[in-house]
Parts: structure tokens; sequence; C-alpha cells
């Protein structure tokens, strides 16, 4: 028998009992669209957080300081030194200090609004542009001037678009807008772009604390592991202990992000494979009792002159359509879910070729090796006793 007759002959037994048929691929439907659901989320979650990091940059080092004393300090000009001394391997380099402060403008309170302090090169760490202005200079931050720049939605909501220039007050203190930020997130109130920056300098003035959060952009992410050696021999030759400081590595915790989620996609792809290996158990079940109702059809068959290979392929080439058609199904489903479910979470979502051929050949794989134990008992049949049975 060639191998079409046994594909028509597959489809005919399926056709003529279309519930049993789809139940017994019901199985392998839910493994194929779980895995590849699960991989496509993990792969758009996964290409978001490397997205947002590589907004910030991979050729960024921040250093945070928590080990500061009274005789073991390290300030602003310390580590900008260090930068000016290394400028092959950085880029730039700004202190950071966040800031709790109360911003009103005119009557109205920004209660939202984030306050920070900043050096003059922030804009170049941060990948800030302006849409109106400039960016705070070296003078504004050595003389500690009272000038400012804000985000889009302060622009917006305070100052209609018309902010430069303009005076807003920070702790009851009035501080000039000379340059409004492109809009960076969602425009909307809490998000980066509701934010004001000030010279780090004003700190004490504003209530803050010691400076104690650097932020360094390197020439390129190939120079973060030197540069990151130089800044820590630095440090610890001031504190003698690695635990008073920490350098987190933009480009390190971008492949630390996506090691993890490969883990992480491998042992969900793992539990939703079991429902595969569910699916192959239902196949095998359902072509055993197959056997057993078509005893009487072997039987004429084998009469006939069928050989044990005609029957045994049958029966494999029967269980592998079932698993292959539910892998279709499965496959359709899967990315069907996917880029709903990546909508919904708004996430770029997009079905996983590589999950979608993977799954597919498993699917298939899985209907041939479970075929085959039904096919081989189907082959064996006595043809005298398969006629007679009734």
């Amino acid at each position: 028998m060639s191998l079409l007759q046994s594909l028509r002959l597959a489809l005919k037994s399926l056709a003529s009992s279309k519930v049993r048929a789809f139940l017994t691929m019901l199985g392998i439907i839910i493994g194929v669209a779980s895995v590849i659901i699960l991989v496509s989320l993990m792969d758009g979650m996964s290409r978001q957080m490397t997205d947002e990091f590589s907004k910030m940059g991979t050729n960024r080092l921040t250093v945070e300081v928590f080990g500061m004393g009274p005789s073991r300090t390290v300030g602003p000009d310390d580590l900008d030194k260090l930068y000016r001394e290394n400028q092959s391997m950085f880029a730039a380099m700004s202190p950071t200090v966040s800031l709790t402060v109360r911003t009103t403008r005119g009557t109205t309170e920004l209660k939202s609004t984030k306050v920070i302090g900043v050096g003059e090169q922030h804009n170049a760490v941060d990948k800030l542009t302006l849409s109106q202005g400039r960016f705070l200079g070296y003078i504004d931050v050595s003389r500690r001037s009272k000038v400012c720049v804000v985000g889009s939605y302060v622009a917006n909501q305070a100052f209609r678009g018309r902010a430069v220039g303009q005076i807003i007050k920070l702790s009851g203190d009035e501080y000039k807008i000379i340059g409004v930020l492109e809009k960076k997130a969602n425009g909307e109130k809490g998000s980066d772009d509701d934010r004001i920056f000030v010279p780090y300098t004003l700190s004490s003035a504003l209530g803050g604390g010691e400076v104690s959060s650097f932020t360094f952009s390197t020439a390129s992410a190939d120079k973060n592991p030197e540069a990151k050696s130089v800044i820590d021999q630095k440090l610890y030759e001031i504190f003698k202990s690695r635990d008073a400081y920490y350098i987190m590595d933009n480009a390190e915790m971008v492949t630390s992000i996506n090691q993890m989620n490969k883990t992480m996609t491998l042992v969900l792809v793992g539990i939703a494979g079991i429902s595969l290996l569910v699916g192959g158990i239902g196949i095998m079940n359902i072509m055993l009792v197959s056997v057993t109702e078509r005893t009487r059809e072997i039987g004429i068959r084998k009469s006939l002159g069928a050989k044990r290979r005609d029957i045994m392929s049958q029966f494999v080439i029967e269980a592998a359509t079932t698993s292959t058609i539910g892998g279709l199904i499965g496959i359709a489903l899967g990315a069907g879910v996917s880029i709903a479910a990546g909508k919904l979470m708004n996430m770029n979502v997009s079905p996983s070729m590589g999950a979608m051929l993977m799954s597919f050949s498993i699917s298939a794989g899985i209907g041939v090796f479970f075929g085959f134990m039904p096919a081989r008992r189907a082959a064996r049949l006595n043809p005298i006793d398969a006629l007679r049975y009734d």
C-alpha cells in the first residue's frame, strides 16, 4: 500500500468519528498551543526588557555608594577627577540625587513630579534631548544657580507648552526654567516626562542628603568591563571593602536578564511539554481501541494479501496524521492567543517561528512514537483469529 493510500485511509477514519478524533487531538492541541504562547510571551518580555536597557544605554555604569562615613567619603569631585583621568574609556559622568521637595506653579501643586539633582553631563549620560532651550551647564552647577530643566508633562501641564523663561517654585524658592525635554515616555503624570532636573550642588538647599549615586557612560559597551574595573579599584582603595559600594553594568544586566528568561522559558516549555506527553498517551489509547474495533477489517486485509508492514504503516500514519492535524490546530490557536495576550499586556509579541517548528515536529514525532505500539499489535494479529473476532 502506498503512502498516499494510507494517508487517505487515515483521513477517512478520522472523518468517520469527528468528535473522538478531536478529543484525541485535544492534548496535542493544548500542548502545542501552550508551548507557543509561553515561548512567544517570554520572547516578547525579553525584547521589551532589553529595549528598555538599550534606551538607557548598554554603555552605562551606575555606581551606588552606601559606605560613606566621616573618615572615608567619596564625593562628586573624586569621581569627576576619575572620569577626566580616563576619558579614553569614559564618555560622560553625572552625579544623581533624588530630592523630596514641594513643587508649585502659582497655586497649583505638582504632587507627582520628581525633582532630581544632576550634573551638566546628565543629558549625555541619560540620552536626553531638548525640545526647547538648553540643558544645565557647568556654570549652573558650579555657581549653584537656581535654574532647572523640566519634562514635557510639566511644561504642558503647568505652562501650556511655553515653559522656557518661566518660574517654578521648589520648596518655596523660585527656579527659572531654561529648557524643556522632548517627550521620552508617554507624556503622562508620574512618567519619565513628569520630572525636573536641577544642579546637584543645590541638594543641601533643597533638603537632600549627600550625593551617593553616580552614572557613567562609556565610549562603548565593550569598554564596560575595563571601566568598571577602574571604578572598582578607585573605590576599593578608599573604602577597603566592596560592601561599601555597588557598580551596576547595564550590559551585564541585559545578558543576565536574557539568560534568566531563557532558563524560565525552558522550565515553562518543559511544563507545557507534559501536555504533549499526555496527548501522545491519549493517541496511543485511542489507537489501541481502534485496533480492537477494526480487528475483522485487519483480518480481511491480511487474508487478501496485505503484509505486516502495510498494516503497520496504516496505523502509524493514522496516529501521525491525528497528531499532525492537532499540531496545526495548536499552532493556529497558540499564535492567535499570543498576539491577543501581547495586545492586552501592551507588549510587542510575535509568535515564535522556532517554537512553532519545534512544536509541530514534536507533535508529529509523538504520533509516530505512540502509534507504533498499536500498529505493531495490529500487524501481529493472526488473520484467522482476526476474522473470527466478534
